[in-house]
């Protein structure tokens, strides 16, 4: 039988497990990435590992979240990620440079190989055909180590394309088109591996388009065969030597097929508040629009400004609405301008911003209250964009730039009838030749010790497991709590990512602004949440301020993948519950795990006993490896692995 390509390279970089469904693989990884509101951890835990180089092939750190520096919290995170660096041993992306996923695409990323990475949109380069995963922040520092990264091996499900995109549709609509059919949680367990001959007929950059909102879909990763698209993508880069062929076999064998005809896709956007939320934009037209941004990481390369910025030349945006435009990497900006586009969306009344993440999590350009804002990003999550009750839809760029003229929501190819507008289409440049200035390669760092400003603080322990596991509910929440939920990513609060006691202040308080003090208060105690809880970003924040705060388990009808592994590492006890449970438990009930936890967890044991206001008792179960118990038993990852490197063991024995 032969083998699907995420197949070939995960047994390429195999070092335990089989690849079974399920089952649980440690892989090699040749290449890690971190961005600012995470990578401060994860050089903290390198720290606190005792690690002296970084072991990858290759590390970098992107400053990209908190680019404005609206605090000297933010510039000093900055100084001691660039610190970090140099010491270490990684390459270093100054703040404005761009987004980690948009300049790793353009430097880094290369077929064949495996990426982790501390944000959930790691898997943008799968359209380059390199294996790239989402993890929390203390697996990156340990495969950073040279340790193996851990993984239940998933499903891997062939997206056949059929046919060419028609005018006016894009790369965004076929992802849309993904999330309409599979919802978010449709991707959970699986790796998307796109072929056919619609995906032939895909340039590069659309490609990522679509392995970045995989992410969306809940999928461990997306991947695409390479092939000429492929390499003529890195030659323009400068980088065609690292082109590597890879495919599928032909009798390879998939878990599933989905059939997406590109030819019958029009114009979707999803509408608020979940990205799975999808309609034509016919359905929906006619929508006042007061805002308008392009950008981010899943459109905002040039090839997708590009389309935008044609559209508006010899054009006015409405009178009551901003469109904004930031580049996903300063690459693309500088090559905008160079060709005059920059100058031609200024004078269509476009604010072009800085090359950011920012608007993605409500660091500026946050919306008015009780208005439209149409976004080319990848989340429109309920309060995501800075403003609690905000109303955010997510669109291409040419559906965005149509809001943008006409003011409303309005179809694009009913406004090129209506304006006489031309298809803007894909264009690649001949040349990607934007200037290098901000990437500060390894061997050039400028630093060789840590300095750290007053707001870093230490990496919080867990004490070994107990054998008792009790206390009251202290929060019960819905389906699909994101982790901007738990821990949110606003300007107020992302300056404390690297401050444990202070940024545990305000977890959940989304959900409920007064759970920080009634943790304090109760000392310990459990969450109850609905289903796919912890999805969204792949920050460690969402486990270790919880876990800072005394909650021991959380009880949920099922867990998003990077969210449970980070549970794991901090040791939080995630424990599966059924709809009848989670219907019954009530906030405030006191509840009391009946088993010898730790003897339980050491032993393998799968079920476990609730005892829920010494009244009723049902089940709950573990889903977990012999690894990841042993994770949980001593309290953490990192002080299991800081025990197994003070006993001789290297980090990938974990």
């Amino acid at each position: 039988m032969g083998q699907t390509l995420t197949e070939k390279i995960l047994s390429d970089h195999l070092v335990e497990g089989d690849l079974t469904p399920g089952e649980e693989i440690g892989i090699e990884i040749d290449q890690v990435l971190m961005q600012d509101t995470t990578g401060t951890m994860v050089w903290l835990q390198f720290e606190a590992l005792d690690l002296d180089e970084a072991q990858t092939e290759l590390a970098a750190q992107y400053c990209d979240h908190q680019t404005y520096q609206f605090d000297f919290k933010n510039t000093d995170d900055h100084r001691f990620l660039r610190s970090a660096a140099g010491t270490y041993g990684a390459h270093f992306s100054r703040p404005g440079n761009g987004i980690c996923h948009n300049v790793h695409k353009e430097n880094f990323a290369a077929p064949g190989k495996t990426l982790l990475g501390s944000d959930s949109h790691t898997p943008t380069p799968g359209g380059l055909g390199q294996l790239a995963i989402g993890a929390g922040g203390l697996d990156i520092a340990v495969a950073m180590g040279g340790g193996a990264y851990y993984v239940e091996m998933p499903e891997v499900v062939n997206v056949r394309l059929e046919g060419e995109l028609p005018e006016w549709s894009s790369a965004k609509d076929v992802i849309l088109e993904m999330l309409r059919r599979e919802t978010v949680k449709g991707g959970v367990g699986k790796v998307f591996e796109y072929t056919g001959p619609g995906a032939e007929s895909l340039t590069v950059p659309e490609r990522t388009t679509i392995t970045n909102m995989g992410t969306e879909l809940g999928a461990t990763s997306s991947l695409f065969e390479t092939d000429e698209k492929t390499k003529d993508y890195l030659e323009r880069q400068g980088r065609g030597d690292e082109y590597v062929e890879l495919t599928a076999d032909d009798d390879a064998e998939y878990a599933d097929e989905i059939v997406i005809d590109l030819g019958d896709l029009e114009p979707l956007i999803a509408c608020p508040s979940m990205p799975d939320n999808v309609v034509p934009v016919r359905e929906v037209a006619g929508e006042k629009v007061e805002q308008v941004l392009v950008g981010s990481c899943t459109n905002g390369g040039y090839e997708d400004v590009l389309p935008a910025a044609k559209m508006v030349k010899d054009q006015e945006v409405a009178k009551y609405l901003e469109m904004i435009v930031a580049p996903g990497s300063k690459q693309a900006g500088e090559m905008l301008a160079r060709e005059g586009w920059t100058a031609e969306m200024m004078a269509a009344g476009v604010n072009v911003s800085e090359a950011t993440c920012g608007p993605c999590i409500g660091i500026g350009h946050v919306p008015a209250s009780d208005s439209v804002s149409l976004r080319t990003f990848n989340r429109n999550f309920e309060g995501r964009s800075g403003i609690e009750d905000d109303n955010v839809y997510l669109c291409s760029p040419q559906v965005a730039a149509a809001a943008a003229l006409k003011g409303e929501i309005v179809d694009p190819r009913d406004l090129a009838d209506e304006l006489g507008l031309d298809a803007p289409g894909v264009e690649l440049p001949d040349k990607y030749d934007g200037s290098k200035t901000d990437l500060i390669y390894a061997e050039d760092a400028i630093d060789d010790e840590l300095i750290k400003g007053p707001n870093i603080g230490e990496v919080p322990l867990q004490d070994p497991l107990g054998s008792n596991i009790s206390g009251e509910t202290l929060l019960k929440m819905e389906d699909n709590i994101t982790t901007d939920h738990i821990i949110p990513a606003t300007s107020d609060i992302l300056k404390f990512r690297s401050n444990i006691e202070r940024l545990s202040d305000f977890t959940l308080s989304r959900v409920d602004e007064t759970f920080a003090q009634r943790a304090k208060d109760a000392g310990t105690g459990v969450l109850v949440a609905g289903e796919n809880y912890g999805q969204g970003s792949s920050r460690e924040h969402a486990a270790m301020c919880p876990m800072y705060l005394g909650i021991e388990a959380v009880l949920a009808q099922s867990f998003a993948r990077i969210h449970k592994a980070n549970l794991f590492n901090f040791g939080i006890v995630p424990l599966a519950i059924d709809e009848e449970t989670y219907e019954k438990i009530e906030q405030g009930d006191d509840v009391e795990i009946v088993d010898d936890v730790a003897e339980a967890v050491e032993s393998g044991q799968e079920e476990f006993t609730i005892r829920v206001n010494d009244d009723w008792e049902a089940t709950a179960n573990l889903h977990a490896s012999e690894r990841e118990r042993r994770i949980l038993t001593a309290g953490g990852k990192l002080p299991l692995t800081k025990q197994q490197a003070e006993g001789g063991a290297a980090p990938a024995d974990d």
